[in-house]
């Protein structure tokens, strides 16, 4: 008796995620599951035809933050158009639970500034009801949304640290009835499903006020005492965003003694100078090879961000920059006009730092004059006769802090990016995907990688790229039922044309709530994608309702099975 099944995927190259060599074949689903692959002999409620493309697991993107933007856009857009079956959000120690209702505004708040979220976006979308407290809570809300794709989430410092301390964690460590407190918070997340706990040290992250996030007033015995929890519970991974003080020698302590995985955040091309990733790629190896898991994030496109003065996140970890900060738009204005400032301003670049990456810096929007734009701020503060901050200060407030600027702060080196791409102690991460929405968009990382690291540069085999984008990923995370091609798996596929596949400049759109704008890239190639064994993309286009039953799950536990 022939077989019948839900879909047939026919005709296709077979990548299975494991860096193994494509072969032609076939891959049946039943049940949300892969239930054949090779030569499929049967018939299906479905079939797409495959001839010609590339079959591969569904993508897994474990740095994202859509904690909040899944409670207005089921569809997490704009991941699965770049063929992202999974994401993971809760990272550098962010979220939106736990968190006490008191604290709401202050998460919200902190999430506008650090990851350069529209405040009024973040109201309307998540509304006056949460519906949830506590981090099970949060899952459950996730899951009875029910998103187009899958969700795995660790449970953030921040918002462990906000509920436990209330605004005394961005000024104080904790006392140990308080680590206690957290610990215990912890362990019910872990046992709830989180996928493990994220924290931050970066001097980068600048909260509500020009606070520190609440993270990086932890000391290291306080971030050490709740990775144990980890390592109690046998499960989880640690996603550490490092800082002063909190780098390999103090990973490897903490992967030792909980002898669960560290994935850190991240090992960009130029962040250590001009070779200093090659040393810590040779560490980062050592250990592994020695079972003391540290794996470095890295990512596949230069750094760019695209900023307005109102929101100067590139700027914002300048201790120069902490009245900004704290100020509001009329006040932050007034801060650019004082000379003494702009003078400290232009003596801060003499020193170096971003403060004077002037020459890696372009107009990206003028609207008094758009001739300007896409120039070189160096080239046009010479032609004016002015030093760049002036430039770009009075720039700023001839438009009441509309102009933007885009300046490229790391991994602009090839050669470097495609050594870190290539080691094989990092694994791919970093697409923010849902942070910084106005200022970057990074969630198109996987057609870039296929397009411009595959294709164009040959710098990657396919079936290596395929590899970073599934498999690596979801074995440091613990997802263990994704990531492969691979009977009994779950029905998470991506099918794409290699000659074509990539993704289209960014362009900006005003579709978040309160008319909030973003910037996003369309896909191009990818041909269908595939969540738990129901197509919702098919040529590069939406094929399911947004508002029906959508086919994602929460991602919970050890084996990160929905």
């Amino acid at each position: 008796m022939s077989e019948h099944y839900d879909l047939l995927i026919r005709g296709g190259t077979l990548v299975d995620g494991s860096g193994a060599d494509g072969v032609r074949g076939d891959l049946a689903v039943r049940g949300g599951r892969i239930a054949a692959l090779g030569e499929v002999k049967g018939s299906a409620d479905r079939t797409l035809d495959a001839d010609g493309q590339i079959v591969a697991p569904g993508f897994v993107d474990i740095h994202t933050h859509y904690d909040a933007q899944v409670f207005w856009d089921r569809m997490l857009t704009i991941s699965p158009w770049h063929g992202v079956t999974s994401v993971v959000i809760g990272n550098c120690g962010f979220g939106i639970a736990p968190t006490r209702e008191a604290h709401r505004d202050l998460i919200l708040r902190t999430l506008e500034n650090v990851e350069g979220m529209s405040l009024a976006a973040l109201r309307e979308g998540v509304g006056d009801d949460w519906g949830f407290e506590t981090f099970p809570e949060y899952l459950d809300a996730v899951d009875a949304r029910g998103p187009a794709i899958n969700v795995g989430a660790l449970l953030g410092h921040t918002p462990l640290r906000t509920y436990v301390m209330g605004e005394e964690s961005t000024e104080r460590e904790a006392t140990d009835d308080e680590v206690s407190a957290m610990r215990a918070i912890l362990a019910d997340g872990l046992a709830a499903g989180a996928l493990g706990f994220a924290t931050s040290k970066s001097p980068t992250h600048v909260g509500y006020e020009g606070r520190p996030v609440p993270s990086r007033r932890a000391s290291i015995e306080e971030i050490a005492s709740l990775a144990s929890c980890l390592g109690d519970a046998g499960a989880g991974v640690l996603q550490a965003t490092l800082g002063r003080g909190f780098f390999l020698k103090e990973f490897e302590a903490i992967c030792r003694a909980t002898k669960r995985p560290i994935s850190y955040t991240a090992l960009l091309a130029g962040m250590l100078g001009p070779d200093g990733h090659k040393g810590v790629l040779a560490q980062s190896h050592a250990l592994q090879q020695q079972g003391v898991d540290v794996v470095p994030q890295v990512a596949c496109r230069p750094l760019m961000f695209e900023f307005q003065w109102k929101a100067p996140f590139p700027f914002e970890s300048m201790s120069l920059f902490k009245p900004v900060s704290e100020a509001d738009a009329a006040g932050r204005a007034r801060i650019y006009a004082d000379p003494a400032f702009r003078a400290a301003f232009r003596e801060r670049g003499e020193q170096g730092g971003i403060s004077g990456r002037w020459s890696d810096t372009v107009v990206a929007e003028y609207g008094p004059e758009p001739s300007l734009e896409e120039r070189c701020v160096v080239d046009v503060a010479r032609e004016r006769g002015v030093h760049p901050v002036d430039l770009v200060l009075d720039m700023a407030l001839a438009t009441d802090l509309e102009a933007r600027f885009r300046i490229a702060i790391f991994n602009t080196d090839e050669e470097a990016v495609a050594e870190l791409l290539q080691h094989p102690a990092s694994m791919l991460g970093l697409s923010d995907a849902g942070a910084h929405a106005s200022q970057l968009c990074d969630a198109c990382a996987p057609t870039h990688l296929l397009a411009h690291w595959v294709r164009e540069t040959g710098v990657l085999r396919l079936e290596d790229a395929v590899r970073l984008l599934t498999s690596r990923s979801a074995d440091v995370f613990g997802i263990t039922d994704r990531g492969r091609l691979a009977t009994g798996l779950a029905a998470d596929v991506t099918v794409f044309d290699p000659a074509r596949v990539g993704c289209s400049p960014l362009r900006r759109v005003h579709d978040f709530p309160a008319g909030a704008d973003r910037l996003v890239s369309d896909a191009v190639g990818i041909t269908a994608v595939v969540v738990n064994g129901t197509p919702i993309r098919e040529h590069d286009a939406d094929v399911i309702d947004p508002e029906g039953p959508l086919p994602g799950r929460v991602l919970r536990g050890a084996a990160a099975r929905s």
